[in-house]
């Protein structure tokens, strides 16, 4: 049994050294871990939690930040998946409604909310009995779910009320509507709070740390040889049992074992565009229905997201680049629905992800399961992969029974749908006493529901550094809805250790500001350096890495394909080392 060494989920610099050398005494007799997991998106993220809460001893460790890769570029959605009754996949949608209804009820309902949408029908007679049945049986899925659903039942709505809701949409667009309801969630700060809720009961996580191999015995996989990037150094870590939680990347880890591997997974890109919420008035999202996927307009604070694309991606799978074609595309096919056309000028940020798809026969990725599946190819290694965002849960639990089937003792069974993440806790209690905190603290109501709605009843703990050093309090430049307290928490607390980790997935800067992150850069390199022990010299080079990425991506927006915006994007350097 694991006793927690942070209580309180602290990922800051010294609880990451504290993991590393808990993982580096993994190799001393009878000190192996339970189980090892490699990979720190959502998938490993609540491997780890589920692993832990078994009363397991786990390490995790993931080779960029939490949540780099396609955790953190997903449609902010959890959905059961409108698109998947079409294919008749009850039991995949019913599965994610399910999770759906934990997450806002129980889990994580200081990140989890619901959200409407509307789905504009515009064929009479016909279409409405059919999608009006389509949106019922989602409806009735998510009530025999077994959990409370958490959002309000579907609404029919006339042309009329259609237009109240989004008076920004064309008149003769649709004929009427149907009103239904998910949920949304920053897919990265969900990322970090499970690992933080791992990291309080036990588990030693650790980023920046890759594995450059697999320890053998035989056939067994006993481990993992990792390298620091910090710092260069290398290490050996054994486990009884490893799980590969790679996602787009699980054919390349998985080969660094066998070529025998049962799994093969195929990327799908998806490209999203923010822009300002004033561009179009509307107090709903929108679901539209294309040619190729569905395409989704979701409000998100002063902003609304578009997309996605689903394309084939065979290129560089870290950083995924939007072309101008993708762009025009989603402008395109939103444009067909709004009386005041978007276009280039209109659009804050770009963000491109890639799925991770189980590969089939089907040539079209849009086609291909998002079922998740669960192998064991060599002993000692268990290979999770598929699935989706929001049933990341179960896909973590299938894992681990999977790893622990193994295991001499008697391993109990999954408790995770039971167990709130930090800062659910209280959430509610907090948020109704927003004022009374607003007025002890100094800090407008507004901010207080901000902090809340990021950071659940953990939103004090920010508080109290604003109040300790009140120009915390104070906004950063060009990104007027992040206060300075949260760089210093996001370092202190969330694992933050470089620049784009801060501005790209502790915040949304990157996105959501009309430059990008340029004019904050400076300010967050010296609050993260302050306390991360840079030189003037390392802040510096933060910034400037910084820079040249955002000006890679823009140059990438601008190409015609994949090819050549991958080679633009591919122009920026990776993040540069501290050592």
């Amino acid at each position: 049994m694991t006793i927690s060494t942070q209580p309180n989920g602290n990922l800051g610099p010294a609880a990451r050294e504290a993991s590393l050398q808990a993982l580096k005494a993994t190799t001393g007799p009878g000190k192996e871990l339970d189980i090892l997991i490699v990979g720190g998106g959502v998938v490993g993220a609540g491997s780890a939690l589920d692993a832990v809460t078994r009363g397991l001893n786990v390490g995790l460790v993931e080779a960029n930040d939490w949540a780099a890769g396609t955790s953190s570029r997903s449609s902010k959605l959890i959905h059961g998946g409108l698109r998947y009754l079409e294919m008749l996949d009850f039991a995949l949608v019913q599965e994610a409604l399910q999770e759906r209804g934990l997450l806002i009820q129980r889990i994580a309902p200081h990140l989890v909310r619901p959200v409407p949408f509307l789905y504009p029908l515009s064929k009479r007679f016909i279409e409405r009995p059919y999608v009006g049945a389509g949106i019922l049986l989602y409806d009735t899925l998510g009530l025999t779910s077994g959990n409370s659903r958490g959002v309000p039942m579907h609404k029919h709505l006339t042309r009329r009320g259609t237009l109240r809701a989004a008076p920004s949409l064309k008149d003769d667009a649709m004929i009427g509507s149907i009103r239904y309801y998910d949920a949304q969630v920053d897919d990265a700060r969900l990322v970090a709070n499970v690992i933080r809720t791992a990291a309080s009961f036990g588990a030693h996580v650790a980023n920046q740390t890759e594995v450059i191999d697999f320890l053998r015995e035989g056939e067994r996989v006993v481990g993992a040889k990792v390298r620091n990037l910090e710092d260069g150094t290398e290490f050996e870590i054994r486990a009884k049992q490893v799980i590969n939680a790679t996602g787009v990347w699980t054919d390349q880890t998985q080969a660094m074992v066998t070529d025998r591997g049962q799994l093969k997974v195929r990327a799908s890109k998806g490209i999203h565009l923010v822009v300002p919420r004033d561009r179009f008035q509307s107090t709903v999202g929108l679901i539209l229905k294309t040619e190729k996927s569905v395409l989704f307009v979701i409000p998100w604070g002063r902003h609304w997201i578009i997309g996605t694309t689903d394309t084939d991606w065979k290129l560089d799978k870290a950083h995924p680049a939007a072309s101008s074609k993708d762009i025009d595309y989603l402008l395109e096919h939103v444009n067909k629905v709004l009386k005041r056309p978007l276009t280039r000028e209109d659009v804050e940020g770009v963000y491109a992800g890639l799925r991770p798809l189980l590969a089939g026969e089907n040539d079209s990725t849009a086609k291909l399961s998002r079922e998740h599946v669960v192998a064991h190819p060599v002993p000692g290694l268990v290979v999770v992969a598929g699935g989706k965002f929001t049933t990341y849960r179960v896909m973590a639990k299938d894992a681990v029974d999977e790893a622990t089937r193994t295991l001499d003792e008697k391993v109990p069974v999954s408790c995770t749908e039971t167990i709130p993440l930090l800062g659910a806790t209280g959430f509610k209690a907090a948020w109704n006493r927003r004022n009374k905190t607003a007025e002890e603290t100094g800090v407008h109501v507004e901010r207080v529901e901000h902090l809340l709605n990021r950071y659940g009843s953990m939103a004090q703990d920010v508080l109290e550094l604003v109040v300790a050093t009140p120009d915390l309090g104070q906004p950063l430049p060009g990104a007027d809805d992040y206060l300075g307290a949260e760089v210093v928490y996001a370092t202190t607390h969330e694992g933050a250790l470089h620049l784009a980790d801060v501005l790209t997935r502790r915040t949304r800067i990157s996105i959501e500001s009309w430059d990008r992150g340029v004019a904050a850069a400076p300010v967050v390199a010296r609050l993260m350096g302050d306390i991360l022990g840079w030189s003037e010299t390392q802040k510096d080079n933060e910034v400037a890495n910084y820079l040249a990425r955002v000006e890679a991506e823009r140059l990438s927006q601008q190409q015609p394909d994949d090819e050549s915006a991958d080679a633009a994007r591919l122009g920026a350097p990776g993040i540069v080392p501290l050592m």
